[in-house]
C-alpha cells in the first residue's frame, strides 16, 4: 500500500506477473469504457433491487452483476474466442470470412459487432482501437484479427457493421495477455463501480418506482398462454 495502484495490484493478481506500463494504460481505458452504459439491464436490476431492499447495497450490486453475460457487457469473451481462432489460422482472412458466413447462416450476430444506438460507427470502439494502435509495445495480433473479422463481417452483410465497445475490448485485453476465460471478469470489476454510482443516483433521484409503474402500465397482462410457434 502506498506504492502500487489498484490497477497494478489487480493485474499482478490476474496475470501472475508485474504489469508493464502499457498493460496499465490499456486496462484503465478498458475499465472506463465498461463502467457506465446507461439504463441497461444491469443498472435497472440494481435499481429495482435497491428500491426493494435498500439496506442491502451489496445485494443490489450483485443483482446487476448477474446481468453481465453473453448478450450484454460480457460479450468480449465470445469475441475473443473468435479472434484467437483468426490469429492462429494459416489464412486469417479466410477464417474470418468463414466465421462471418457461419453467423449469417445461423441468423446470429457476430459477437463484438453492431450496436442498436451507435451506428454506423461506435465511437467508443474506435477510440479504444486508436489508443491501442498508438502503443508500440503491443504486438498487434489481436488487433489485426479484429480488423480481419471486421472486413469479413462487412463483406458478408453487404454493408458496414461497426465494431462495438466489447469487440474492441476483446482485442485490447488479448493484446496484454488476459486469458479469454477471465475477460468477463474485467467487466464485472468495472461495472461494479458503475452500479454503485447508480445506487447513489437512486438515493438522490429515485427512478425504480417509475420503471416499475411504466412496466405495469405498458406491458399487457396475458390471461391465456401465448401461442406457440
Amino acid at each position: 500500500m502506498g506504492q502500487k495502484t489498484f490497477t497494478e495490484v489487480m493485474l499482478m493478481q490476474i496475470l501472475g506477473r508485474p504489469p508493464r506500463p502499457v498493460d496499465l494504460r490499456i486496462t484503465d481505458v478498458v475499465l472506463i469504457v465498461l463502467m457506465e452504459h446507461g439504463l441497461t439491464p444491469s443498472a435497472i436490476a440494481t435499481r429495482l433491487v435497491y428500491m426493494s431492499a435498500p439496506e442491502n447495497l451489496q445485494g443490489a450490486v450483485a443483482a446487476g452483476l448477474l446481468a453481465v453475460g453473453s448478450s450484454f457487457v460480457g460479450t468480449m469473451e465470445n469475441c475473443a474466442r473468435l479472434l484467437a481462432r483468426i490469429a492462429a489460422a494459416a489464412d486469417p482472412d479466410a477464417e474470418a470470412l468463414a466465421i462471418a458466413q457461419a453467423h449469417q447462416a445461423s441468423r446470429s450476430a457476430v459477437p463484438g459487432f453492431g450496436h442498436h444506438l451507435h451506428k454506423p460507427v461506435d465511437p467508443r470502439a474506435y477510440k479504444l482501437l486508436d489508443l491501442a494502435r498508438a502503443e508500440p509495445d503491443l504486438a498487434g495480433r489481436h488487433l489485426d484479427a479484429l480488423a480481419c473479422l471486421s472486413r469479413a463481417v462487412d463483406q458478408t452483410a453487404g454493408r458496414p457493421i461497426t465494431v462495438n465497445a466489447t469487440g474492441a475490448v476483446a482485442a485490447l485485453l488479448g493484446e496484454i495477455g488476459v486469458p479469454t476465460g477471465v475477460m468477463r471478469g474485467f467487466a464485472v470489476i468495472s461495472r461494479a463501480a458503475g452500479l454503485v454510482a447508480h445506487i447513489v443516483e437512486e438515493q438522490h433521484t429515485p427512478t425504480a418506482r417509475f420503471i416499475w409503474d411504466t412496466v405495469e402500465h405498458a406491458v399487457p397482462f396475458a390471461a391465456t398462454p401465448a401461442p406457440q410457434g
